[in-house]
Order: structure tokens, then sequence, then C-alpha cells
């Protein structure tokens, strides 16, 4: 899998609007990071593929602009990509969604347009077993981050 998004949890009182202070949040390792900020500021999930919003894209409202998407922040490098966030609330939201979802269903649906990327029907199973593990891995991430009522700030790899 290629580095695609960097996700964090961040306690909801303690997040910031602030390109700057977002920034810092990905600047050290899980466990380091801003410890005012709470005991979930943690990274959760480094590496995702960039064709996982298609699993997700027939699956509305919390379809891939809210499982991979959010709020942009905007940097001061505008070339740069903008920071992502989501509200606790949306959190809990997509978390719902996740937990629900049917992996199968979601792959039925996406199939058709992530083979052929992937080698094809020969690869199926091999393609499958990585998206359904990335999905895995967003479930048990947006569950714990529910659980705790802390929001998210993602980290988009730059183009």
């Amino acid at each position: 899998m290629s580095e695609y998004l960097r996700l964090r949890a961040v306690p909801a009182p303690a997040l910031r609007n602030s390109p700057t202070w977002l920034e810092r949040l990905f600047a050290s390792t899980a466990g380091t990071a801003l410890p005012q900020a709470g005991r979930h500021c943690e990274d959760a999930l480094d590496k995702c593929r960039p064709d996982q919003e298609c699993v997700y894209a027939g699956a509305s409202p919390h379809g891939p602009d809210v499982v991979l998407g959010g709020r942009p922040v905007f940097r001061a490098d505008r070339h740069a990509p903008p920071l992502l966030v989501l509200t606790a609330a949306r959190t809990r939201g997509v978390a719902g969604f996740l937990t629900t979802a049917d992996f199968d269903e979601l792959w039925d649906t996406a199939r058709e347009t992530l083979l052929p990327r992937y080698g094809g029907e020969s690869a199926e199973t091999e393609a499958r077993r990585v998206f359904a593990e990335a999905h895995r891995e967003l479930t048990a991430f947006y569950a714990h981050t529910a659980e705790h009522g802390d929001a998210v700030v993602k980290w988009p790899a730059e183009a």
C-alpha cells in the first residue's frame, strides 16, 4: 500500500482551526504528539490505498467525502493539499456507517472499477484482501475515536 492518508484522533475540545497547530499533530510520533491535547492524540492509520474511496463511493451520505475527506483547513503553502478535519459528531456518523457497512456489498459495487487497476480477476483475492484490511483499519480507528468523543484530523499525501 502506498502512503496516502494519515489520520490522527484529537479530543474535540482541543481541536484548533490553525493549520500550524494541525501540522504539529503529525510532526511527532504517537504518544508524544501534543500531550496537552489529551490522551487520545495518536496516529491510528498512516497508510491507505488512494483507491479506497472507490469502496465507499456508493455509500452516501457517509461515503468517501467523509470517510476519507473532511472540512479543509488550508495551509500557508497554498500548493500543499489542505488538512482535513471531521468534528466529533461527523466522526460518530462515519463510525456508525463503517461498523454497520457490509464490506462484501461495498466490494461488489466497487470491484469492476478496481480490478482492472489491480491485476484483473485473477488477482481479485489479493486485491479484495488488501481493501478489506484497509476497511477494517478505518473501521477500528473511527470506532475507537468515536467511542472517546474525539474529532479527526487528516493529512492527505502531497501530489
